[in-house]
């Protein structure tokens, strides 16, 4: 049994900011949130941890649903001990839920991706805790095919899915797509009925074309404004679809270079409170320095901190982590730590359906925390309640 109180602490909740906050937690779980006025310290047990958090910032943890990498792994060359330094990494920087995120590959290759993830996940995970698979690829448009292989993109393949759902049951949580290409109304309306997040990207959607499949479910955009059709005042496409429909939300990678911070800021106007997502997008190279590396069987070259395919230049995904992700938002973007908070925590978590037990502070929620000090530096990470160690 474990069991820590945190005094001291700016605790940001889905009702607002409690300053000198007092957070309870007992056995991996949130027993109560309020102010130092109204704590009753005998509430805890007398051999409770004790920490005084000195005014710093305590966070619901990080959930990203949108990651390929970490510190030299990738997930599409899963085992455990792959997996292993990926949610290290990534718990390091604040991340607490994740979604192994797959690339354009063979039928085999993301079938043994699956494969290794859904045992990993059977078994006690000791750091960043995977929520299951987000699929991005191979049924999107080679026209936007980004830092993924056209060569291996093709139409959706509802037998594939089935066999997988079959298989592998829930374990997908989000599917990736082009929704313009052949027979993909009808894999999204199949992706609803089993409650997958169905998302598009890598995209030649006009704006018609993603309001049908809004329509039929629709519900989200990968990498908003990255590889897909953009804004045009006669033809709003990919990008002025899901600006403008409240059915779908949005993810944006905060990093200065995916996104100019204007347009990050028009997104933020158009999709709070609950229609924005902050993703890393991150590959092998986050972690690590300059060099070379592989995305998906891709030769990538990360340059001051960018990476970019070594054959054409087009961005391969990014360096970022979520904690810097964070801080871009409130130090560039310009909005409030408790906005960013929600954009990296609780929208994810209500997009996966997790609402319940994850992505705030509140009482009988999972213990996923952060401490993060007033100049944004992270000092503490809990994950169901268990600190993690340097």
């Amino acid at each position: 049994m474990s069991e820590l109180v945190i005094t001291g602490a700016k605790i940001v909740t889905e009702q607002g900011v409690i300053e000198q906050g007092v957070l309870h937690l007992k056995d991996g779980v949130i027993a109560s949130v309020q102010s130092s006025s109204q704590w009753n310290p005998s509430t805890a047990d007398s051999t409770a941890e004790t920490l005084d958090a000195n005014g710093s910032w305590l966070l619901p943890g990080f959930i990203d649903v949108h990651v390929h990498g970490g510190y030299g792994a990738d997930f599409m060359e899963s085992s455990p001990e792959t997996l292993d330094t990926i949610t290290r990494f990534h718990a390091k920087n604040g991340t607490t839920g994740m979604l192994a995120t797959t690339m354009t590959q063979t039928r085999e290759a993301i079938d043994r991706v699956l494969g290794e993830v859904n045992r990993y996940m059977q078994e006690p995970m000791p750091y960043a805790q995977l929520l299951g698979v987000h699929m991005e690829g191979p049924f999107i448009s080679p026209k936007w095919a980004g830092a993924q292989d056209p060569k291996l993109m093709l139409p959706p393949q509802l037998s594939w899915l089935q066999d997988w759902d079959e298989r592998f049951p829930q374990l997908v949580k989000q599917l990736t797509l082009a929704p313009e290409v052949e027979g993909g109304l009808e894999t999204i309306a199949w992706l609803r009925d089993r409650g997958i997040v169905a998302a598009c990207g890598h995209t030649d959607a006009s704006y018609a074309d993603i309001q049908s499949a809004a329509s039929v479910g629709l519900s989200h955009a990968v990498h908003t404004f990255n590889a897909m059709k953009p804004l045009h005042h006669r033809e709003p496409g990919t990008v002025g679809a899901v600006l403008t429909d409240d059915r779908i939300s949005g993810e944006v990678i905060a990093d200065g270079h995916h996104v100019h911070p204007a347009a990050i800021r028009l997104l933020v106007k158009a999709k709070q409170p609950h229609g924005l997502l902050l993703i890393t997008d991150a590959m092998s190279a986050a972690g690590l320095g300059d060099g070379q590396y592989d995305l998906g069987g891709q030769a990538v070259t990360v340059q001051s901190g960018v990476a970019r395919l070594t054959e054409g230049g087009a961005l391969a995904g990014s360096t970022l982590t979520m904690i810097d992700a964070l801080r871009f938002m409130v130090r560039e973007v310009g909005v409030s730590v408790e906005d960013a908070s929600r954009f990296a925590s609780g929208n994810p978590a209500r997009l996966l359906q997790l609402q319940a037990s994850h992505g705030s502070i509140a009482q009988g929620k999972q213990a996923d925390l952060l401490l993060v000090s007033p100049e944004l530096e992270l000092e503490h990470v809990w994950i169901r309640g268990k600190e993690l160690q340097a």
